[in-house]
């Protein structure tokens, strides 16, 4: 059985409270792709800053493609695709942040196209010009559309595989999305939404059977690898909880005044299921981060363009009210602030405190990743906890020293810069972050603390030696 035919009607229900408002013919083609690369375009380096999950992809891209392989037969086998596609980019342009972020700003305009495309067949040119505009100046989207990581891309083919689905190009859609899901596995999520659309069509079944087929090697290798990739997630918290709530109620509220119900049908689920049901799972096994389902927005914004296509003051009373705060954020998550941290004013604030012969100690060890995307700092300090580079070991931050030898070139060293996490964050309990600790409060002197954005650096000296 096919999907129910009602999904692709061109009859539109038209409200006389938005007569006036009649786009331009072919504008929902082009108008949201082109807002969306503006947006993307828009102060692209972010200040000259890049965070520590950018960094990742910028250091493990510019490794070797045998290194590269190596590392993902060990950790981060979930990001293999995305890992080689960078290394063909820098490849072709070493770049820097623009490199680094360009591929997701050509997919969050392939995004926007695609909820044009899904909203114009489900509801016509105004509401595919809306919803498009809308997902384009979301600002989730738009934070995502210029980070060196694979959730614009995925965003990008679970969109373009809902489009397929509703114009029922099973063979597209198979595609499409087992390469969402080989970019990163949680977008099979939307395979669970899209079963509220097309859970009568065999041929759907049969499509879903030939992505799981597909996925199942990657499956297999990430499984192993579970632990280690997300060890650090903790259990839901109220405010994420409450950001979900924000979005179902919103989402809930612009349902309720759309005729076009097939849009209803395929957006509404889109919007609520894959966050909705990682939130839950994340109860008992830790799993939930909101850019691990980015795509769910594209409910939202089909949503949103719909309502307003069909008219109503207040919906674009509310709008309109929108606009400046939402001005504000685009602002802000064009700044180094926007995120956690920044590894190169990192290395800049190590450099600036550099002397020869000092030593460097990451502390955390997962910390190395703040100097690794910065080499020339990197490689003029002596790393003196590393046993093999990370390169060697086939890991994302290197192997460290046993104790003994770790404590014996500590204590060799003059000066110790310590790269530390900032203020407020746990302590890691590990025994050899513990020695790393005792032995310089034992025998250096704490000269200075240099504060970074998301960082300290530690300026440690033996007695006497900070003068």
């Amino acid at each position: 059985m096919e999907v129910p035919r009602p999904h692709v009607t061109r009859r539109h229900t038209i409200s006389r409270n938005t007569a006036w408002f009649r786009p331009w013919p072919g504008a929902w083609r082009w108008l949201p792709p082109l807002l969306a690369l503006a947006l993307g375009l828009w102060e692209l380096p972010r200040g000259g800053s890049m965070w520590r999950d950018e960094s990742v992809t910028y250091q493990v891209a510019h490794r070797g493609l045998g290194q590269l392989t190596g590392l993902l037969g060990q950790v981060d086998a979930v990001h293999g695709l995305y890992y080689l596609l960078m290394h063909g980019v820098f490849a072709l342009w070493d770049g820097g942040p623009w490199a680094l972020r360009l591929p997701s700003v050509a997919a969050t305009v392939l995004a926007a196209a695609g909820v044009a495309a899904l909203a114009h067949r489900l509801a016509g040119e105004r509401a595919a010009l809306l919803a498009g505009a809308a997902y384009a100046v979301a600002p989730p989207v738009q934070m995502y559309a210029q980070e060196g990581r694979s959730y614009a891309l995925v965003a990008a083919a679970v969109i373009w595989a809902t489009y397929f689905l509703v114009r029922e190009r099973w063979a597209a859609y198979a595609v499409v999305l087992a390469l969402g899901c080989w970019l990163h596995e949680f977008a099979v999520l939307a395979v669970l939404a899209h079963g509220f659309v097309a859970w009568r069509s065999r041929a759907w079944r049969w499509s879903v059977a030939a992505v799981a087929l597909a996925l199942a090697p990657l499956v297999l290798l990430s499984a192993g690898q579970a632990q280690q990739q997300l060890g650090w997630l903790g259990r839901p918290k109220p405010a994420d909880w409450a950001a979900y709530a924000v979005v179902a109620g919103a989402a809930l509220l612009l349902a309720r005044g759309i005729p076009d119900r097939a849009l209803v049908r395929v957006a509404l689920p889109l919007t609520l299921v894959p966050p909705g049901l990682l939130l839950v799972v994340s109860l008992v096994h830790p799993l939930y981060v909101d850019r691990y389902v980015l795509y769910a927005l594209a409910g939202l914004a089909l949503l949103a363009g719909a309502r307003l296509a069909a008219g109503g003051w207040v919906a674009w009373v509310v709008a309109a009210a929108l606009l400046v705060p939402l001005g504000f954020w685009s602002a802000w998550l064009r700044t180094p602030e926007s995120r956690k941290d920044d590894v190169l004013a990192v290395a800049a604030a190590v450099r600036a405190e550099a002397r020869p012969g000092d030593a460097v100690l990451f502390m955390p060890a997962r910390r190395r990743e703040w100097l690794l995307s910065s080499p020339g700092v990197y490689g003029s300090l002596d790393d003196v906890a590393l046993d093999r580079s990370p390169a060697h070991s086939r890991t994302l931050w290197g192997t460290e020293l046993p104790d003994a030898p770790l404590r014996a070139r500590l204590l060799a060293a003059p000066r110790v810069l310590a790269v530390l996490d900032p203020v407020g964050e746990p302590v890691d309990p590990y025994p050899r972050e513990a020695v790393k600790r005792q032995a310089l409060a034992a025998h250096f002197d704490l000269c200075r603390i240099v504060p970074v954005h998301g960082a300290r650096l530690a300026v440690f000296a033996r007695p006497g030696g900070c003068s």
